[in-house]
């Protein structure tokens, strides 16, 4: 078992019997399933509209290459700089040669799970640079020193009460502010940081290939303001943001609203096309953007796996995972959590480490149900298992114990020949998880298939 693999389940068991843990999420995602419906009512046929969405983004990942040239030829021509990246590394020291060259002691940040993906913010804190979250959520984190719990949510772990008690230790405010007097302690520190700031960072929910532009859709405008009021604004992407056509906005911004928060729309759609142009009054003088590859095309490799890139992040899998609602987001040790994260993480950083992620999941389909794009996420699950053994990432005596497991489930004569105290022995000596929180199981002297049998003969 690997040491990712050791703690993944250390973990998941104290977090799992953390009664106050349950209480919070579950109220978090109560009231996330309440909205989802009514946002859902704006199509006509939600499930068209899925389909649809599907089709476009297998277009675009089965294209990507073309895309991405499509994008940089337009984004270049007004003016941007497009940098390639292909591990986290090369994309970390391209921000620091930027954030050098603009003597950056500030950046501010829109909330970007690539970043996180990356570590930006440590490795910018090592420089000497100030990275600040801008995303109330982020913000939140970034203040307890903590990920984010969530795709969409960074902080859904946490109520009201833990909110103010940590702006109190952090910021000496009163510990019973309400959420909007700490929504606006919040605006009035981050308003200075936006006017200091030499850079300003942000991720991409779409790149949109037709025209050369970066979709960025929010609800507090922290996104706008990272981007426009710094001289300089660095766009960090993952190269599956892809979409081909300018047109397909209409129908993935609101599939990424209702799925991502219940909403019809967001508060902020913009479409960032390049720096400032001559005669605008406004925005970045300088635009790069950093396209990220970083394992994705191992992703892309597979014929099987690549329907993963077909993600929004919208975070509909992880509040219907009775898995992720039961042992959290921070469990999982990575940036993706949840039924998307089990499925990419493996493939991004290492089967060996990462395998055991695929395994945490019940298989019911629920992550499959909710997905705003139908990716077949549990069969996902599968085929990554079934990657991981051949890749020789399991141990012989499990791939014994599998292939003699198979071959008597598949010839009912084999498994009828050990008697029902035979089969309870195996299974309450060797599979012990069963036993840890269950008695011992009792098979029945006679088979189903044994009892019919004779029965069938008297």
């Amino acid at each position: 078992m690997s040491e990712q693999a050791a703690t993944f389940i250390a973990k998941s068991t104290i977090k799992a019997a953390d009664r106050e843990h349950r209480r919070k999420i579950n109220f978090n995602i109560a009231k996330y399933n309440a909205v989802v419906p009514v946002g859902k009512q704006q199509f006509e046929d939600v499930h068209h509209a899925r389909e649809r969405a599907k089709n476009r983004k297998w277009q675009a990942i089965e294209n990507l290459d073309q895309h991405l040239l499509a994008f940089e030829q337009k984004i270049t021509a007004r003016g941007a700089k497009v940098l390639w990246a292909e591990t986290a590394e090369e994309a970390l020291e391209e921000v620091r040669k930027i954030c050098a060259a603009k003597n950056c002691r500030t950046l501010v940040k829109s909330k970007s799970m690539v970043t996180e993906e990356i570590h930006l913010n440590r490795f910018l804190e090592e420089q000497g640079i100030e990275s600040v979250e801008t995303d109330l959520g982020e913000y939140i984190q970034q203040l307890d020193g903590e990920p984010p719990y969530h795709i969409v949510t960074p902080a859904m772990h946490k109520s009201k009460e833990d909110v103010a008690r940590l702006f109190a230790q952090k910021l000496g405010t009163s510990p019973n502010l309400s959420p909007s007097e700490l929504t606006l302690v919040a605006r009035d520190k981050l308003r200075e940081k936006y006017a200091s700031a030499e850079v300003g960072l942000t991720g991409a929910n779409f790149i949109v290939a037709d025209v050369g532009g970066i979709a960025v859709t929010e609800n507090e405008g922290n996104a706008r303001l990272s981007c426009a009021l710094p001289k300089t604004h660095i766009v960090v992407v993952g190269i599956e943001k892809v979409i081909p056509s300018i047109n397909d906005l209409p129908l993935f911004w609101p599939l990424l609203s209702t799925f991502g928060t219940g909403q019809k729309v967001t508060v902020y759609n913009s479409l960032v096309t390049g720096p400032r142009q001559p005669g605008e009054v406004d925005g970045p003088e300088e635009l790069y953007v950093i396209l990220l590859d970083n394992g994705r095309t191992n992703l892309l490799a597979d014929p099987v796996s690549r329907e993963a890139l077909y993600c929004i992040r919208c975070g509909a899998c992880l509040n219907a995972c009775p898995v992720y609602k039961n042992i959290g987001g921070h469990t999982y040790q990575t940036t993706y959590s949840g039924p998307i994260g089990a499925v990419i993480t493996p493939h991004l950083k290492g089967m060996d480490e990462w395998k055991h992620l695929s395994y945490a999941s019940s298989l019911c389909g629920n992550c499959t149900e909710v997905c705003a794009v139908k990716i077949n996420l549990h069969e996902l699950l599968l085929h990554n298992r079934s990657e991981a053994v051949q890749e020789g990432a399991a141990t012989m005596a499990e791939r014994t114990a599998w292939k003699l497991w198979k071959r008597a489930m598949l010839h009912r004569s084999l498994m009828n020949l050990a008697p029902g105290t035979m089969k309870g022995w195996v299974v309450n000596r060797f599979v012990k998880e069963w036993k840890a929180h269950r008695a011992d199981l009792v098979f029945p002297k006679k088979t189903f298939n044994q009892m019919w049998r004779e029965e069938e003969r008297s």
